[in-house]
């Protein structure tokens, strides 16, 4: 088990072998959470990197492309202006 040690302003160096497993380059954010005695480091996700892959698996089960949804956007966009300024807007 590898051993780390606290510097003077409180940084510590995670082992070379849990950054590359995990994945983590300099500059990454990660999250730390206290569970009672314990510190846990996560790699902290971005709100956008979350909701685009639940977007992402959403339109691979219904079998949908990103043109599908531009072109629905289009017909709804075209929708909202008639029903809001009676006169459509491309």
């Amino acid at each position: 088990m590898p051993i780390v040690k606290i510097r003077e302003r409180g940084q510590l160096t995670i082992p070379y072998e849990f950054r590359k497993e995990l994945g983590l380059e300099k500059e990454d954010v990660l999250n730390i959470i206290k569970i009672g005695e314990v510190l846990v480091l996560t790699p902290r996700q971005f709100v956008g990197d979350t909701v685009s892959k639940k977007i992402e698996v959403a339109m691979k089960k219904k079998g949908l492309k990103l043109q599908d949804l531009l072109s629905n956007l289009r017909t709804q966009r075209k929708r909202y202006s008639q029903e809001v300024y009676g006169k459509s807007k491309a």
